[in-house]
């Protein structure tokens, strides 16, 4: 991916090496790191997880001073505002052709545990983005882990997921994410799982989209960057997921969808670049 062709965005807050206050989540062993990932990676509800686990949220005070960061540290952050900066420029853009201003969402790179507007949550929850404030989160390390663990590197790899977690924050503007959290308690467990898969999707087309734009103002996209991110959608469908952590897969508790599912959504996004297509609320084939 050609950064230099990328602009850093100004709406990033570094709380890392700060302590985040209150009691760190208990999730104990790599199987529950695994399964609270399958619930939570990459745009899952953090407000209702945290509230299940019985985690305090809002209000505690950060302290500490940023501790100091290996060049590799340093190279990742600056990946993380140069994505988020070009996703600023592209939906700005983008919303501006439907008649509307896009609000930019800020992102907060933490280290173990953070205090955001959904809760308290640990750097085992993976990424997310919180309707709540408007901010999206990420613990930097979990690039290694998405490496290491789920054989997905590199830097078109990392921007796919950034560019994920800002399609749920476009989602939240145009009332989407609204629309499927007022269905909650209202129809069954299953129902509501298939939503969540097709808000899921959604955001991964987003993510497409945001790829397509990119691509085609700054000419950013490289040989094998697209495979990186079909490997990383890959990597972290429900099937994948659940077969790793429980060794069979229940398609009913999907959240996020199959890994087929999540690429071919990307995919779709990326080559057409056009919102409009990305309606998975009415898809007949998801």
């Amino acid at each position: 991916m050609r950064l230099d062709q990328m602009r850093e965005s100004e709406n990033v807050e570094d709380r890392r090496g700060m302590r985040g206050g209150g009691p760190k989540l208990a999730i104990g062993g790599v199987g529950g790191v695994v399964l609270v990932v399958i619930y939570l990676l990459m745009g899952g509800n953090p407000q209702q997880l945290l509230s299940q686990l019985g985690s305090p949220g809002g209000g505690t005070a950060t302290s500490g001073s940023p501790a100091a960061l290996s060049p590799a540290q340093e190279k990742s952050a600056t990946l993380v505002k140069k994505v988020l900066g070009d996703t600023e420029d592209v939906w700005t853009d983008l919303f501006r052709a439907m008649g509307k201003q896009y609000q930019p969402p800020t992102l907060v790179m933490f280290t173990e545990q953070v205090d955001s507007g959904c809760g308290l949550a640990s750097a085992a929850v993976g990424p997310f983005y919180c309707p709540a404030d408007q901010k999206v989160y990420i613990d930097l390390g979990f690039f290694d882990e998405l490496s290491q663990r789920f054989g997905a590197p590199g830097d078109f790899s990392q921007a796919y997921v950034i560019a994920h977690e800002v399609g749920h924050h476009v989602q939240n503007l145009l009332g989407t994410s609204d629309q499927v959290n007022a269905a909650r308690g209202k129809v069954s467990e299953k129902e509501y799982n298939e939503l969540s898969v097709r808000l899921e999707l959604q955001a991964d087309f987003l993510a497409g989209v945001w790829a397509h734009h990119a691509g085609a103002a700054r000419n950013i996209i490289e040989a094998g960057d697209v495979d990186e991110a079909l490997r990383c959608a890959n990597a972290i469908g429900d099937d994948t997921l659940q077969r790793r952590a429980r060794g069979r897969v229940v398609p009913d508790s999907f959240t996020h969808g199959t890994s087929e599912q999540r690429a071919r959504w990307f995919k779709k996004g990326l080559e057409t670049g056009d919102v409009r297509e990305g309606d998975t609320f009415k898809a007949g084939r998801l």
